[in-house]
């Protein structure tokens, strides 16, 4: 089969098409031939070697990706599973896994972490949601705020940041969120509440607005100690980027990492139901031939992007 991947880490240039031995799915899991594959700030954090240390030692090539849409191919043995041959799904993989990513013309996944395609959606916009929206569910599950407390999203344009807003107002939450001024509607149709403007005084425009403070901060950006003085006194602060703290005044650092929760079926299966009713929004930006992965990783680098790119395995 075909795959994209790298065998020296560094920048996207590294990435090549190289041809990899078909993979045999075991007992447990399932093979998917991959349609399409969205791209992901993670996949830019493989390439360059970022977390190499997750490998194990493991030697390459290696293919990222963690998210993909396609069409089941082959049943391990002894799988338990109401899928057959054929269906439509969409898959979360670990791209540090023994498999490798989901840059790939067949993927092999643990049944648990493959779901039926959504009602209505096509395979690119399909792959655009499982990675991004069970980091927001995990990140709200983690912070644990009752229905009718207030939450602040930052990055609320970005994929995580919108999965983040929508489920958060699913949840019951007042949603409070930083965008740019082209961005502010955007935000605002996807469920905010209100939209302040981004910026190194962004925790001061939140507390403008909920003058006790929210009750917990699920941190797209990145800001980190930035966004920390909009949290009331033992809130929460999810974060997707391994920030360490220190924080003060009894508030609650949540490091949100999706790779744990793969195979929670159930949690995916309700992502799945709830972007089937339109609850979340698939969005994608652009889909691009699976051979110019390395221009996706350019212009996610150089910022902007609205939705997610998506990388086409029908079209090298």
């Amino acid at each position: 089969m075909r795959a994209i991947g790298l065998t020296e880490f560094g920048g996207p240039e590294v990435l090549r098409v190289i041809e990899l031995p078909d993979p045999a799915p075991g007992a447990g899991e399932v093979r998917v031939r991959v349609r399409a594959a969205s791209v992901n700030p993670t996949d830019t954090m493989l390439r360059a070697g970022a977390a190499r240390s997750w490998f194990n030692g493991r030697p390459g090539p290696y293919v990222p990706g963690m998210d993909a849409a396609g069409v089941v191919d082959a049943i391990g043995p002894d799988t338990d599973t109401s899928l057959r041959p054929g269906d439509p799904v969409v898959a979360i993989v670990d791209a540090y896994g023994p498999h490798g990513g989901a840059y790939a013309e067949l993927i092999v996944a643990p049944v648990e972490s493959v779901v039926p395609i959504p009602s209505g959606a096509d395979f690119a916009a399909a792959s655009t949601l499982l990675m991004n929206a069970l980091t927001a569910r995990v990140a709200l599950d983690l912070l644990a705020v009752p229905a009718g407390g207030i939450v602040a999203v930052t990055g609320a344009a970005g994929a995580f940041g919108g999965y983040a807003v929508q489920l958060a107002r699913s949840d019951g939450l007042r949603v409070l969120a930083d965008a740019s001024a082209a961005d502010a509607k955007l935000v605002m149709s996807l469920g905010a509440d209100e939209v302040v403007p981004r910026g190194d005084d962004v925790a001061d425009r939140v507390r403008a607005l909920a003058p006790d403070g929210v009750d917990a901060v699920l941190d797209g950006a990145a800001l980190h100690e930035l966004i920390l003085p909009a949290i009331r006194d033992g809130g929460g602060l999810a974060v997707v980027r391994r920030w360490a703290g220190p924080v003060d005044r009894g508030v609650q650092l949540h490091p949100v990492l999706v790779t744990e929760a793969v195979t929670d079926h159930a949690r995916l299966l309700r992502l799945r139901d709830q972007a089937s009713t339109g609850e979340l929004t698939l969005r994608v930006a652009d889909v691009l031939p699976a051979a110019q992965a390395a221009q996706a990783h350019r212009r996610l680098a150089e910022g902007g992007v609205r939705g997610r790119l998506v990388l086409d395995f029908t079209a090298f």
